[in-house]
């Protein structure tokens, strides 16, 4: 099953690619190798807001990263010139979690991205991972996540 068939059966259609925020672009590529700048979460259209351990919770977090995954996804396609089927392999996640100092499960909130990308990429959707606690996220928003992937 191609990527965009995967796509169709988890009903997912992938958005416009993000504007940047501030002064840097949404990827970047060196030989086969493209860099994904962060993205935040995002409901409705706007940032997720919210402190894990505080006004939200693990499962809510996870939904917040699982919608990175997919504008990820959306500008990953742009990088790929179109063709998400490009994508040999998701190589590492790196995800910061807005989270108060006593909250420990900012792993299980990256769960949503990766189980995401598992799903629709399959073996090349296996990657390496961090997954870190922060005082702040941009905008306020939960969570934020930036990717590497290498293209064919």
């Amino acid at each position: 099953m191609s990527v965009y068939e995967k796509l169709k059966a988890l009903n997912i259609e992938l958005p416009a690619v993000a504007a940047p925020a501030a002064s840097y672009v949404m990827f970047a590529q060196t030989g086969n190798t493209v860099f994904l700048s962060g993205h935040i979460a995002k409901k409705d259209g706007k940032p997720w807001v919210g402190q894990l351990g505080k006004d939200i919770g693990t499962e809510e977090g996870k939904q917040a990263a699982r919608a990175v995954a997919i504008d990820l996804m959306a500008t990953l396609q742009a990088a790929a010139g179109g063709d998400l089927n490009r994508v040999k392999r998701i190589v590492k996640v790196m995800s910061l979690v807005n989270s108060t100092p006593d909250y420990i499960e900012q792993h299980l909130v990256t769960n949503g991205a990766s189980d995401l990308l598992g799903e629709v990429f399959g073996e090349k959707g296996k990657h390496a991972r961090s997954a870190f606690g922060v005082a702040q996220v941009p905008l306020g928003a939960c969570v934020e996540i930036e990717l590497i992937a290498e293209l064919g």
